[in-house]
């Protein structure tokens, strides 16, 4: 095993500015962790492209790995639980964030960190997924634990073109439901038809005066990637006893709203935590990923790109300009 590691390294340079460059460090630099992982593939994320620019409130210390997913096989472990050549996955907790992540060739974490890769799931599957097929299986989790089932009545997702968005069409359409794709980008609209979307509409669609309490209902519940706004105004849309799950905040963190939505239609508001969700939670969905919610057409949301071509599309993900899922092939 060489002891020399590739990895995408975000920095500060002498002039004050972050940027990313690709380097070699050795295995004596790693964090320290109970498992150390071979990566196979890691993916690009909103998160990501803030790590990889310097943003305090993700990358909590430079020199910093960015990277909130990781598949792989283990290389080692000084864990019972994971065997050397056993194929794992890692998304969430402080991976990428406080944690050098899986823009590395190798890593090491914590073994309470480590997924086993479902049976009839592969590395490449499982990444295409990463932390935003994980977050839209929990939308869809928590709208199914709140009733709102395939014959209530229309759900929405905000932000569809996105990773989490796209991902929760797709499932949520798998599953039976009628689903309006909500969009900047409007020349999606086939695209987003062909994941399962019954209506898509521009973004500026779903928003309503923020100066009436509730608007006319248009949804029994949704999948929010947006916030502000655009989360306030699905939840005056949405009809007595439905779900909203809300899990973005790129267009902003307040919620202009009233308590109206909550007290006079029974509206529930369902807070999405990727990071923190629990392990045995974390199993379910990965296992319901890998069978019953599984997407035929995976392949089709993925754009693979190698380390190499992280820098542009980190400035493409920053500028919303990506759509689907960004596939990153590490090893």
């Amino acid at each position: 095993m060489t002891d020399s590691i590739r990895c995408y390294m975000a920095e500060r340079g002498d002039d004050g500015n972050v940027s990313g460059t690709l380097t070699k460090i050795s295995a004596e630099d790693l964090p320290l962790g109970d498992v150390e992982i071979a990566v196979a593939y890691s993916s690009l994320n909103y998160k990501d492209a803030l790590a990889a620019t310097g943003h305090p409130g993700v990358a909590r210390k430079l020199p910093h790995v960015p990277g909130i997913d990781a598949a792989g096989t283990v290389l080692q472990s000084s864990h019972s639980r994971f065997v050397s050549g056993q194929p794992v996955i890692v998304t969430g907790y402080e991976l990428g964030a406080g944690h050098w992540g899986g823009w590395s060739e190798r890593i090491r974490v914590p073994a309470e960190w480590v997924v086993p890769l479902p049976d009839s799931m592969t590395l490449r599957t499982a990444m295409i997924y990463g932390t935003a097929g994980f977050t839209a299986a929990q939308c869809v989790r928590e709208l199914i634990r709140n009733e709102v089932s395939p014959d209530c009545g229309d759900v929405v997702v905000t932000g569809a073109t996105g990773g989490v968005g796209c991902l929760a069409v797709a499932i949520l359409s798998k599953l039976g439901y009628r689903v309006t794709a909500s969009t900047g980008k409007i020349d999606a609209s086939d695209w987003l038809r062909d994941l399962g979307a019954v209506a898509v509409v521009g973004r500026d669609d779903v928003l309503n005066d923020p100066k009436r309490p509730l608007s006319s209902v248009r949804f029994q519940g949704g999948v929010d990637t947006v916030g502000g706004e655009t989360l306030a105004s699905v939840l005056r849309s949405v009809d007595v006893n439905g779900c909203v799950a809300a899990c973005g905040l790129v267009g902003g963190v307040d919620l202009p709203t009233t308590v109206y939505p909550f007290i006079l239609r029974g509206v529930r508001l369902a807070g999405i935590t990727s990071s923190l969700c629990p392990m045995n939670q974390r199993l379910d969905i990965w296992n319901k990923l890998s069978s019953d919610w599984a997407i035929e057409n995976i392949e089709e949301l993925a754009t693979e790109i190698s380390l190499d071509e992280l820098p542009v599309h980190v400035e493409t993900i920053l500028a919303g300009k990506t759509q689907g899922r960004v596939l990153v092939s590490v090893s």
